[in-house]
């Protein structure tokens, strides 16, 4: 089975500053609570649908996946046979954890339509176009191989040995994955970062530094930065049409 929709979803213990942020780096607002499910809120761009979202929860900050699927059932069953656990059951979503231990919640599919990148004041545009898994290195190989088969992605091999491949979705998807290999394994799980695409690099590393991202480090196409929750996320060069 492939994959279909892929969405971010920002696990925050307080709405703010964390959503004023990623509105300005989005270019999209925050809307109101879900009705169903008041702990959510959506990023709500002006044309498509929205992919990335806000979740208050009783803990620290994090990030987790939600994919969409024609049978969730069925999806859920494939998941724990490729290695996932379960974590639990809603009304409107299965929850499992990945062999790394990254959250994925399997949803009903729906049609999409993907946003366009938001234009900036110099007219340059950007928008949130990857995930990227950063694999401890003890998880790496089972990890790897589990986000592989889940997606079901065409891969791309990336000329970086720090990654292992850039999983691609079918056009209007709005989001691709990149797996990256950590340096160091601190015994943590599985988790992921945020790679906006820019036609701007430095302006829009000025324009999330004034609005209070912490810069980290520099590297080949790339700034890494800090978002208010204290979660890493990046700002490069990909296209913002990718994938």
């Amino acid at each position: 089975m492939t994959a279909g929709w892929l969405h971010v979803v920002l696990d925050v213990p307080a709405a703010e500053p964390t959503g004023g942020f990623w509105a300005t780096a989005l270019g999209w607002p925050l809307g109101g609570p879900w009705p169903d499910h008041p702990e959510l809120r959506s990023f709500s761009p002006p044309d498509g649908d929205a992919y990335v979202h806000l979740q208050q929860v009783d803990g620290p900050a994090g990030r987790h996946l939600d994919l969409e699927v024609d049978d969730v059932d069925a999806e859920h069953a494939r998941l724990l046979a490729l290695g996932a656990t379960d974590v639990r059951r809603t009304a409107d979503w299965w929850t499992v954890r990945s062999p790394g231990g990254l959250e994925l919640c399997l949803l009903a599919a729906r049609p999409r339509t993907r946003p366009a990148p938001v234009t900036g004041p110099s007219g340059t545009r950007r928008r949130l176009v990857q995930v990227c898994l950063d694999l401890p290195p003890r998880l790496v190989d089972v990890d790897a191989a589990f986000w592989r088969a889940a997606l079901a992605w065409r891969e791309v091999p990336v000329d970086d040995p720090e990654f292992l491949g850039r999983l691609v979705p079918s056009p209007g998807h709005p989001l691709q994955v990149l797996l990256q290999r950590l340096d160091d394994d601190d015994g943590g799980p599985t988790r992921l970062h945020l790679d906006l695409g820019s036609e701007d690099l430095a302006a829009d590393v000025t324009l999330l530094q004034d609005r209070g991202a912490a810069p980290l480090h520099e590297g080949d196409g790339f700034v890494a930065l800090r978002d208010p929750a204290g979660q890493v996320f990046c700002v490069t060069r990909n296209a913002p049409d990718a994938p």
